[in-house]
């Protein structure tokens, strides 16, 4: 077989790469300590960078409680106390207009009208109403921000997601978590900018999440979320194997920098300081973790703020008691995805037993960051991927509701929102916004407004094009903001 030749200007390149590098790392006062400067950064090196925002942010840290399966806006936030006299009627076309039905319900015969059975009450000085299935949630009604005209385009539930993730419907583009690690960095160099923790309800569909929602995409990929396992060590490998200590790993991770920075400095490939920055983390995780994973020496009275299920792993309360501890010790961006609001069938049943999954923790989240003074600077955000439909799905079987994108609700707290407020309006039929619409886009650009970020300034640029979260679209939402 005929050898392969070998490219002597590439040899060349690569030669000359390596003896100016060698030469800067050999050379008197300090030129490999400059180089290496450069070539990371002096906090970069280490996997850590602290970013200035824009300007002055009302926040400096989000908890994003993202309820997956779509939660029904008009059996929790959204009364409509005059729609029960046409309970059983057709949902009247000029209602409907052309929009589109889920191919669930698209051949469905009839389109009753389904008003919620679930009476509201309001809470606080605020007077906000909140559905008999949220008393935990009334108990901190003054708190709250009620957005009922958010609206997407994405009507089924994949698509969805990834759009309010990402901006986009399609993956592979990075998620929100990730684009605000990218734009502001980290605030404690031995936890992770962007941690994601998942739970599950215990009725309801319970849609699949793919780690591509907590995704850098085509971002470096140290700004991916790092996602905190139920069981077990909170994250792949913390724990060194048997034989091996933490100075012999140490040593092998210093080892493995050298070879990486010797490739950088001839491919000059930023994904290989993307690598050193994550082994470096991984490292510095495995004191920072155990410590914040260990809920013992929390009060009893702090516990109860979260209601029963607080020291079940991987439930959504034990979750949000991580999620507090996380923001406490100034992780940037915490997300958590609770799976089960996919109610097709046995609304009457399961909608009941998904709201106490979530009431309680959500609330005594609330409650314990302000008791610590956290609230202000913390943005909670409380809302899934679209809504429900005010007309039953097969209302023959014990019947639920089929997706709707054209209107449903968020919750925010905190972070510079208003309080006790409530922003936008639909129709009588909770089916049509007809007040202050607030977009996808819109919500993400607040988001990051909130945390002193212009959306149209956090960019990216990826095979010739500028990215960003917002897309080209998105608006501030002052209507809410303090």
């Amino acid at each position: 077989m005929k050898p392969k030749s070998i490219n002597s200007i590439d040899l060349l390149k690569k030669q000359d790469a390596l003896n100016r590098r060698k030469f800067l790392q050999s050379s008197a006062n300090g030129l490999g300590a400059i180089f290496l400067a450069n070539l990371l950064g002096e906090e970069e090196s280490y996997g850590f960078q602290f970013k200035k925002p824009n300007f002055i942010p009302k926040a400096k840290r989000v908890i994003y409680l993202f309820q997956s399966g779509g939660p029904s806006q008009m059996d929790l936030f959204d009364p409509k106390p005059k729609l029960e006299k046409h309970r059983g009627k057709e949902l009247p076309n000029s209602i409907r207009g052309k929009q589109r039905l889920t191919g669930m319900t698209a051949n469905q015969k009839t389109l009753p009208v389904t008003p919620t059975k679930y009476s509201f009450s309001t809470y606080g000085q605020s007077g906000l109403e909140l559905s008999e299935l949220l008393p935990n949630l009334g108990r901190v009604a003054d708190e709250l921000c009620i957005v009922r005209s958010i609206h997407s385009e994405a009507i089924n539930h994949d698509p969805a997601i990834t759009f309010l993730q990402t901006g986009f419907q399609l993956s592979g583009r990075p998620s929100i978590g990730s684009w605000v690690s990218y734009g502001l960095g980290s605030m404690n160099r031995d936890l992770p900018a962007y941690v994601v923790m998942t739970s599950r309800g215990g009725s309801g569909d319970a849609q699949p999440l793919y780690s591509r929602l907590w995704s850098s995409g085509f971002l470096p990929t140290q700004h991916s979320g790092v996602k905190f396992r139920n069981t077990g060590d909170p994250v792949y490998y913390l724990s060194n194997p048997d034989g091996i200590n933490r100075e012999m790993r140490r040593d092998m991770l210093d080892d493995v920098k050298q070879l990486n920075l010797h490739n950088f400095g001839i491919l000059n490939d930023p994904q290989i300081k993307s690598r050193i920055a994550q082994y470096e983390m991984a490292f510095r995780m495995q004191s920072s973790v155990p410590e914040l994973a260990d809920i013992s020496g929390e009060p009893e009275h702090v516990l109860n703020l979260y209601g029963p299920d607080v020291k079940k792993p991987g439930s959504f309360a034990a979750n949000c008691l991580q999620a507090r501890r996380l923001v406490e010790r100034d992780v940037r961006f915490v997300q958590l995805f609770h799976m089960g609001w996919d109610h097709h069938s046995n609304l009457s049943r399961d909608l009941p037993r998904q709201s106490r999954d979530t009431d309680h923790p959500t609330a005594g989240l609330i409650s314990d960051l302000k008791q610590r003074g956290l609230l202000d600077e913390t943005l909670i955000i409380w809302g899934g991927e679209f809504g429900r439909t005010i007309y039953a799905q097969s209302p023959e079987k014990n019947g639920g509701r089929d997706h709707h994108p054209r209107c449903f609700s968020y919750m925010l707290a905190g972070g510079g929102v208003k309080a006790g407020f409530v922003y936008g309006e639909t129709d009588d039929y909770s089916y049509n916004i007809v007040r202050d619409p607030v977009h996808v886009h819109d919500l993400n650009a607040t988001i990051l407004n909130q945390l002193g970020i212009d959306h149209e300034s956090l960019i990216f640029k990826f095979q010739g094009r500028q990215y960003r979260l917002t897309d080209v679209h998105g608006r501030r939402i002052d209507g809410i903001l303090t």
